[in-house]
């Protein structure tokens, strides 16, 4: 294999985003790290890079580079090329923060009036 995969080649084909582009934009704007160091989508990464990547506002992954790849691997052949070194916490926190956003109406009861939709909204701010 090359002695280095462009960080946003490796972000996309360990299925870490869903498009290389987005690797790329997430790269441009500091989410991705190595070293403590945020990178540019052209970074050549290696074998036992840590990569930090700010997934979302509530989670950040953490991988270990095992093996470099061009090409997108399918969802059950990624552990292979990456350590996911995440604390479990962190999803656990994710799963919880979700589920507190999680918004439910009863079936057949149609869309909120804008009355009903400013209570949701006044509650929301409350929390």
């Amino acid at each position: 294999m090359a002695e280095g995969v462009r960080i946003d080649k490796w972000l996309w084909a360990v299925r870490v985003f869903k498009t290389r582009s987005q690797a790329a934009e997430a790269c441009r704007t500091g989410k991705v790290m190595i070293a403590g160091q945020p990178v540019k989508p052209s970074r050549e990464t290696k074998m036992g890079d840590e990569v930090h990547v700010r997934v979302s506002p509530q989670l950040t992954r953490t991988l270990r580079v095992k093996e470099l790849l061009q090409n997108r691997v399918a969802a059950r052949l990624v552990p292979e090329y990456a350590d996911d070194l995440t604390p479990p916490e962190a999803y656990e926190r994710l799963k919880i923060i979700s589920h507190l956003n999680y918004e439910r109406r009863d079936r057949g009861t149609g869309r909120p009036t804008k009355k009903q939709r400013r209570d949701i909204d006044r509650l929301k701010e409350e929390e």
